[in-house]
C-alpha cells in the first residue's frame, strides 16, 4: 500500500501499526522469551518482526498477530540454529555448577534459582537440550497451544513430523528428572494466562474470574520493610494489581515454567518482581509477590546477561 495514495492514508496506517504494538507486543515478548531464554534476545526478534510488518501491506492480513507469531517463531527458530547461537549455548555458565557434563552431553539444563524458600523459578536453560526444531514445536504447541499445522510451516516439516518434535521434546525434558522441572498443569497455565491477560489489558472482570473470593496476596519488599501485610479480597486484590502491574504501569508480564504457576515481572527491561500464584479450585487463593532487588539480582543477571 502507498502510504501517500490516499489524503491521511499515512497516518491511519500509523495508528494500525501503533494499535498492533499495544495489543500484540507483549504477548510477541512471551513468546519470543519461551523460545530464546533472553529478554534483550527477544525484544530485539520482536521489534525486528515490527520492522517487517512496516513494509507489508496491512489490508492483505487477515490476522495480525498470527502473521506477527509466524515472523517471530522462524526468526527465532533460525538465531537458534545459527553458529553463533550454538557457540554461546556451548560456552554458557549455569549459575550454579553441579558437576562438568560427560563428553558428547550436553549440559545440565535444569539450574534454578532460589529466591525464596517458597519460591523455586526454573531457568529456562531447561530448554537448551532441545535441538532448535524441537524447543520450536514444544514452545509454540505446549505453551501456546499452536497446531502442528502451523509449527509444520515454521520449521520446514510435515505435521506430523512437528508432533513428532513436540514429544521428542517432552521426552527429554522429562529425562531430567520430576523433581528438577515439572511442566505445569493444565488448569495452572490456564490461570496464569488469563490472570496475566486480564492484568496486561486492564480487564477488571476479567481478573475477579480468576480471582478466589477470599484471595490474599503479600510483597516481599526485603530490606527494613520486608513482609508487607496482606491485601485481602477479590476486589481489593485485584485493583492492587490492575494498579501496580496493569497497562498503565509500563510493566511486562511473563509466565515461566516452574513448579507452581510463576510470573515475572519487568519494567525497562529489567526483572520488577516475581509473582507465585496457589490455587483453589481452579482459582487464584494467594499471591506472594518477590520485589526485594537483592533477591531478584541473580534473576535479572541470568534472564539478560
Amino acid at each position: 500500500m502507498d502510504r501517500s495514495s490516499t489524503p491521511g492514508g499515512s497516518r491511519e496506517i500509523d495508528v494500525r501499526l501503533g494499535r498492533a504494538w499495544r495489543d500484540h507486543h507483549r504477548y510477541l515478548l512471551d513468546v519470543a522469551f519461551r523460545m530464546l531464554g533472553s529478554i534483550g534476545e527477544a525484544e530485539d526478534v520482536v521489534q525486528e518482526a515490527y520492522a517487517r510488518l512496516v513494509r507489508v501491506d496491512l489490508d492483505e492480513l487477515d490476522d495480525i498477530r498470527a502473521w506477527l507469531v509466524v515472523v517471530v517463531s522462524r526468526l527465532c527458530y533460525d538465531q537458534l540454529g545459527s553458529a553463533r547461537w550454538q557457540r554461546q549455548t556451548a560456552t554458557a555458565t549455569p549459575p550454579e555448577n553441579h558437576g562438568a557434563a560427560a563428553p558428547g552431553e550436553p549440559a545440565d539444563p535444569a539450574d534454578r534459582v532460589t529466591l525464596d524458600d517458597q519460591v523455586r523459578i526454573a531457568l529456562h536453560v531447561v530448554l537448551a537440550r532441545l535441538t532448535p526444531a524441537e524447543r520450536t514445536a514444544y514452545v509454540l504447541h505446549d505453551v501456546f497451544n499452536y497446531s502442528f499445522e502451523d509449527i509444520a510451516a515454521i520449521v520446514g516439516r510435515k505435521p506430523a513430523a512437528a508432533r513428532q518434535l513436540a514429544a521428542r521434546a517432552r521426552h527429554r525434558i522429562s529425562d531430567g528428572g520430576a523433581t528438577r522441572f515439572a511442566v505445569a498443569a493444565e488448569e495452572q497455565r490456564r490461570v496464569t494466562e488469563a490472570f496475566i491477560a486480564a492484568s496486561s489489558t486492564g480487564d477488571l472482570d476479567g481478573l475477579l474470574a480468576v480471582l478466589d473470593p477470599g484471595v490474599a496476596g503479600q510483597a516481599d519488599l526485603g530490606g527494613a520493610i520486608g513482609l508487607l501485610p496482606p491485601v485481602v479480597g477479590s476486589d481489593a486484590v485485584a485493583h492492587n494489581t490492575l494498579h501496580f502491574l496493569g497497562p498503565g504501569s509500563s510493566t511486562t508480564l511473563l509466565s515461566l515454567p516452574a513448579g507452581e504457576p510463576t510470573i515475572l515481572a519487568l519494567r525497562d527491561g529489567r526483572v520488577l518482581g516475581t509473582f507465585t500464584l496457589t490455587l483453589r479450585a481452579g482459582r487464584v487463593h494467594h499471591i506472594h509477590g518477590i520485589l526485594d532487588p537483592a533477591k531478584l539480582t541473580e534473576l535479572d543477571l541470568i534472564l539478560d546477561p
